[in-house]
C-alpha cells in the first residue's frame, strides 16, 4: 500500500509540475512585449510559421515588405520569435553576447558533438577560450598555413584531371571532392594529422575520420528521445535511462576521438618548450600547437588557462567549423562561375597572369577580381544562412528603422524579456534590396568596386556582410577560410572551365546548419553539385 501511495504521490507531483510549466509558458507568451508587433498569422498550433519558412526562400522578404524591418512570427508551439533586419538592432544583439546567447537546447545538442569547445560555451568561459585562441588565428599564422592550402588544392586539381576523363561528359560532383580536400587541410593545418581523404576511398577512411563520421551521424539523427532530450531539459534525468541504439555508436566514436585527441595533444605539448623565459613552438605550425603555446604563455594566469579537456574540445570544433563551411562556400563559388562565363573568363585571365602555381597569402590577397568573386559568393551564398539567439535577461533593443505597432504607435525600441528568442538573418541581410539594390539576388562581383554606403551599417566582422557574424562571437577562423577558398579557386579556375552538368533550375538548397546544394530531381541522392570540367589549354 505504501508503494502504491508513493507512486500516486510521484505521479501527482509530476503532473502538477508539468501543468505549472505549461501555465508559465502560456502566461509568458500571453504577456510578451512582442504582442505590440505586427507579424504573419499563425499557420499551425504545433509548427507555427516554421514549415512555411522551410518551403519558401522568399518568405522573409515578403514579410519584411509587408510588416517592416522588425516583426514577430510564430515558432514551434506558437512561441513568439523576434525577426529584424534593422542594422542597429542586430548590432546591439551581436555586440552584447553576454545577454544574447545561443539557446540552451542548441548548445546542449552541439556539446554532444563537440564537447565544450568555443562554438558551444557562453559568457565568461567563451571569453577565456577566445582570448587564448585568438593568436592562433591571426594573419601571420594564416600566412604560414597557406602552403598547405595550395598543396592540397594542387592535389585536388590533379585528381580532377584524372577523374573527369573517366566520365564521357567530364562530369564531377565537386562538393564531395571539395569536402575531402578541406578535411585534409583542417587535419594538417588544425592538428598536424593526415586524413588522406583525397587519396582514400570511403572504405579506407582512417580511424579518426570514421569516428568523426560516426559521431556526427549518431547525434544528427533525430528521434523522439533526442527531441525530448534537446527540447525538454527538465526531463533529461529520466530520458537518459531510456535505451537508444545510437548510444553505442556515440560511445565508441567518442572514446576513439578522445583517445586520438589526447595523443595529438601530447604531441603538441611535446613541441612546445620554454626558451629564455618565453614559450616557443618547435617546427610545428598547426593550430593545436599554437593553441597549446598560447595556453602556456607566462602572461596567462593559471586560473585563466584552458584545461586539457577544453583544449581537446577544440579538435572536433576545428573539424566542424573549418571543414564543411569552406567546402560549401567554394562549391557555391564554382556554381556561380559556371552560370556566369564572362565572370569566369575574367577571373581566369587575372589568375593566369600570376607566374607561379604556388602563390603566397599576400599574392592571393593582391588579386582584386579574385577577392571580389569570393566576397560576392559569401554574400549571395553564405554557407550558414541564419542563426538564433536568446535573451538571458530582460533588455531593450534600439531601432534605427522605427516600426508601427499594432495599435498604430511608432516604436523606436523593442522590449524583450528573459527567454525571448530571435533570428539573426545572415543571408537575408546579405541580400536585402534596401541595402544592396534591386539586383541584390544577382551574382555581380563588380558591385564590390563601390560598396553601397548602407552596407557600412551591417555589423559583420568582415566584408560589410553578416556571413562571419560580428561582435565577440564572430567567426574566429574567418581569415583561415578566406585564404583557403582563394587558394582553391586560384588553382582550380586556372586549370578548368566549369559548366553546370544539369539544368540550373534543378539545383536546390538543403539546409542543416550549413546550406548545401542538392538536385531537385534526385533528392534522395543527398547533397551534390555536378559540374562539367574542361581542362584549360594554356598558350
Amino acid at each position: 500500500m505504501a508503494v502504491k501511495e508513493l507512486l500516486v504521490s510521484f505521479l501527482a507531483t509530476a503532473v502538477a509540475y508539468i501543468v505549472f510549466k505549461i501555465f508559465r509558458f502560456l502566461y509568458a507568451e500571453w504577456t510578451s512585449p512582442l504582442h505590440a508587433l505586427s507579424g504573419p498569422p499563425n499557420k499551425s498550433l504545433i509548427y507555427g510559421n516554421i514549415k512555411e519558412l522551410s518551403d519558401s526562400e522568399e518568405l522573409y522578404e515578403r514579410w519584411t515588405k509587408k510588416y517592416g524591418a522588425t516583426f514577430k512570427f510564430k515558432a514551434f508551439l506558437g512561441v513568439n520569435r523576434l525577426y529584424t533586419t534593422d542594422p542597429k538592432a542586430l548590432s546591439h544583439i551581436l555586440m552584447n553576447s553576454m545577454i544574447y546567447q545561443k539557446p540552451e537546447p542548441a548548445r546542449y545538442h552541439l556539446s554532444w558533438l563537440l564537447g565544450n569547445g568555443i562554438l558551444v560555451v557562453e559568457g565568461e568561459k567563451h571569453r577565456q577560450q577566445r582570448r587564448i585562441m585568438n593568436p592562433a588565428f591571426g594573419p601571420a599564422q594564416t600566412r604560414e598555413l597557406t602552403e598547405i592550402f595550395i598543396e592540397k588544392s594542387i592535389e585536388l586539381r590533379d585528381i580532377w584531371l584524372t577523374e573527369s576523363q573517366k566520365d564521357e561528359n567530364n562530369r564531377i560532383d565537386v562538393l564531395s571532392w571539395l569536402s575531402r580536400m578541406t578535411l585534409d587541410v583542417i587535419g594538417l593545418a588544425g592538428f598536424n594529422y593526415k586524413f588522406n581523404a583525397l587519396a582514400a576511398s570511403d572504405s579506407e577512411k582512417n580511424e579518426l575520420n570514421q569516428a568523426f563520421s560516426l559521431l556526427f551521424r549518431s547525434r544528427s539523427r533525430m528521434n523522439l528521445r533526442t527531441m525530448l532530450d534537446t527540447m525538454v531539459p527538465w526531463l533529461r534525468p529520466i530520458i537518459k535511462h531510456i535505451p537508444d541504439e545510437l548510444d553505442a555508436e556515440h560511445k565508441i566514436a567518442s572514446e576513439t576521438m578522445a583517445r586520438i585527441g589526447a595523443e595529438l595533444l601530447q604531441e603538441s605539448k611535446a613541441g612546445v618548450y620554454m626558451e629564455n623565459g618565453k614559450v616557443v613552438t618547435s617546427w610545428k605550425r598547426d593550430l593545436l600547437s599554437l593553441l597549446v603555446r598560447a595556453n602556456m604563455a607566462t602572461d596567462v594566469p593559471a586560473s585563466q588557462r584552458m584545461t586539457d579537456d577544453e583544449v581537446l574540445s577544440q579538435v572536433p570544433t576545428f573539424l566542424v567549423a573549418g571543414h564543411e563551411t569552406t567546402s560549401t562556400a567554394t562549391t557555391w563559388a564554382l556554381y556561380a562561375l559556371s552560370l556566369c562565363p564572362d565572370v569566369q573568363n575574367r577571373l581566369r585571365e587575372e589568375l593566369l597572369a600570376v607566374g607561379t602555381d604556388n602563390p603566397t597569402m599576400d599574392e592571393l590577397n593582391a588579386l582584386p577580381y579574385l577577392d571580389m568573386v569570393v566576397r560576392e559568393t559569401l554574400r549571395l551564398h553564405a554557407p550558414v544562412p541564419a542563426t538564433i539567439r536568446v535573451a538571458v535577461e530582460d533588455d531593450v533593443i534600439p531601432l534605427s528603422i522605427p516600426v508601427t505597432a499594432r495599435d498604430g504607435s511608432v516604436l523606436r525600441e523593442i522590449r524583450v524579456r528573459k527567454g525571448q528568442t530571435m533570428d539573426i538573418p545572415i543571408l537575408v541581410m546579405n541580400t536585402v534590396k534596401s541595402i544592396w539594390g534591386e539586383d541584390a539576388k544577382e551574382f555581380k562581383p563588380e558591385r564590390w568596386e563601390k560598396v553601397p554606403d548602407a552596407a557600412a551599417a551591417i555589423p559583420g566582422v568582415w566584408g560589410n556582410m553578416l556571413t562571419f557574424l560580428g561582435g565577440p562571437r564572430a567567426c574566429i577562423g574567418y581569415r583561415f577560410s578566406l585564404v583557403e577558398t582563394k587558394a582553391l579557386l586560384f588553382t582550380l579556375v586556372r586549370a578548368f572551365v566549369f559548366e553546370l552538368a544539369v539544368p540550373a533550375e534543378d539545383i536546390g538548397k538543403k539546409s542543416d546548419v550549413v546550406q548545401r546544394p542538392a538536385l531537385k530531381s534526385d533528392p534522395e541522392a543527398g547533397n551534390q553539385m555536378p559540374l562539367r570540367l574542361t581542362p584549360v589549354i594554356r598558350n
